[in-house]
């Protein structure tokens, strides 16, 4: 097997630039590169969260794929599109079990409870900044986006999962009873700002 990296420092990008993987150099403000890093940041994170797990999780197995398959995106990403895109079937799987075993949401989560579990929100929030990167890219097939809108609902259920048996902290509205019920009006008003569907 071939060095994949035979050296760190090049100084090729010392320029503001930096090379995709057919040689075309790019701006490192380039949208391709912005949303390549973001990928890369997700799974910086995703590695850092799974630090945090323990065995009985049962959520390492699912963690490691969920990185080689961040590893493709980013080198589909950095291919235009010659490398493979992860596939997406078994994330609407793990949902579906991981979900199946959670009590009925009803009312919205907040980010916090365990460390793991702020960390599974993290890259759910980090997810979904790739995602809407990608959707600007307005490439065609859009497999990589949807990949990354199923991949922020894992991370959701995920943190609910690993908050099982502690307090998950919920939104209840920062005014007082009094306002008549508007902070709940408006936390339905903003489903979307949670984006987790």
């Amino acid at each position: 097997m071939t060095n994949r990296i035979s050296r760190v420092t090049t100084r090729t990008g010392d320029s503001g630039s930096t090379g995709l993987a057919d040689g075309t150099r790019v701006a490192k403000t380039d949208s391709r590169i912005v949303a390549l890093g973001t990928v890369d940041e997700l799974n910086s994170f995703l590695g850092l969260l799974v630090t945090e797990l323990n065995d009985a999780s049962g959520q390492k197995p699912l963690c490691a794929r969920i990185q080689q398959e961040l590893f493709d995106l980013g080198a589909n990403l950095a291919t235009v599109g010659a490398t493979p895109l992860p596939e997406m079937d078994h994330l609407d799987s793990a949902v579906a079990d991981m979900n199946g075993k959670l009590p009925p949401l009803k009312e919205f989560v907040l980010p916090g409870g365990t460390r793991a579990a702020a960390l599974a929100h993290v890259c759910r929030t980090i997810c979904r900044r790739a995602e809407r990167l990608l959707w600007e890219l307005n490439e065609q097939p859009a497999d990589g986006a949807r990949y990354l809108n199923r991949l922020s609902d894992v991370f959701f259920v995920m943190a609910r999962t690993l908050n099982a048996g502690h307090h998950e902290p919920q939104w209840h509205g920062s005014r007082k009873p009094q306002d008549g019920g508007k902070a709940e009006d408006a936390g339905k008003a903003e489903d979307a700002g949670r984006a987790d569907t």
